[in-house]
């Protein structure tokens, strides 16, 4: 519960670098609701409506509602709204990944979610779809509801897209091993019976899942119900989480215990999502790192400005006495 309850007794005080939009989502959405930062992927934000609140989610700034600190970029499963965003799309050629995300996609109705699959579908330079959701981890019985449309739409849209030639995949989100149960075993089988890729990115949280044994119970656990562990993300900068974050050295330590210890398509990534929009880095790709300020830089060819050195900090609980006395 310690991803989803904050509780006084452990809330810290945050690094002066935090944000609550720290990826500057906000600064790469060319129209309201899209996200593009890489030149040919985009993020189509479909609803700002999640089944559970995360306290490290990276988009704070839009999911849940308006609180007394902070009043919220809402994105509503609006049709009207979301023509904007297709209109976009369709007319970015480079364009040919889109990532249907949210909020979780979850919330949508199987006919929002059907509708939006097939207008992606039917425009010619889209080529990959992937669907963002956390319900395989958090409620995976609606995958195995025959009442449900939910998951036929998914299994309907790989298949069309497979005839097209086209890669739709689910992307979800596990972050410890206890979250994977015997109905989640039954999900993942009838998906992988269906010929629906199933992706996995994990968020390293302090007291979670930052011991060596837990991730690779994890990544083992995952691959053996054919879900393939494809990203483990350093936790974004983002504020009243600092009781969670892990210094970059404990991500490098992890993959470097992990790699080599299962088959290499199933091994994760080990990445920094740069804040301020500089985009997804191997964490060991670092350009320089200071343990004794937390200070840790990368270059990202790629990014909107190829020529910046991006910054990441670690979270101040990390950092020898000396350097936290100075702030």
């Amino acid at each position: 519960m310690r991803q989803f309850i904050p509780l006084g007794s452990r809330i810290q005080k945050d690094h002066p670098q935090l944000s609550l939009d720290s990826l500057d989502e906000t600064g790469d959405s060319p129209v309201k609701g899209v996200i593009h930062r890489y030149p040919d992927k985009a993020v189509f934000l479909a609803s700002s409506v999640c089944p559970v609140f995360c306290r490290y989610c990276t988009r704070s700034y839009t999911v849940g509602a308006d609180t007394k600190a902070v009043n919220k970029t809402r994105f509503l499963p609006i049709q009207k709204k979301w023509e904007v965003m297709f209109s976009y799309i369709e007319s970015t050629p480079t364009l040919a990944d889109i990532l249907i995300s949210g909020g979780d996609i979850y919330t949508l109705s199987p006919d929002q979610l059907r509708m939006i699959g097939m207008r992606l579908l039917d425009i010619p330079h889209i080529l990959r779809v992937r669907i963002a959701s956390k319900g395989l981890a958090i409620c995976p019985s609606r995958l195995i509801d025959p009442k449900d449309e939910w998951t036929n739409v998914i299994i309907d849209l790989s298949h069309r897209g497979r005839k097209m030639g086209k890669s739709i995949a689910l992307h979800t989100h596990f972050n410890h091993p206890h979250e994977i149960t015997w109905i989640t075993k039954v999900a993942s089988q009838r998906l992988f019976e269906e010929g629906v890729i199933v992706r996995n990115q994990t968020v390293l949280l302090k007291g979670v899942n930052n011991h060596v044994d837990t991730m690779k119970s994890l990544i083992n656990q995952l691959s053996s119900i054919n879900i393939q562990p494809y990203y483990v993300f350093q936790c974004d900068m983002v504020r009243g989480i600092e009781d969670m974050r892990t210094p970059l050295h404990e991500i490098l330590e992890l993959e470097a215990l992990i790699r080599g210890s299962t088959a290499g398509f199933m091994t994760p990534n080990f990445v920094v999502n740069l804040p301020g929009g500089g985009g997804k880095r191997l964490a060991c790709s670092y350009e320089s790192y200071d343990r004794r300020t937390g200070l840790s830089t990368f270059v990202s060819p790629g990014s909107k400005d190829a020529s910046r050195r991006w910054e990441y900090w670690d979270p101040l609980h990390s950092l020898p006495k000396a350097t936290i006395e100075q702030e």
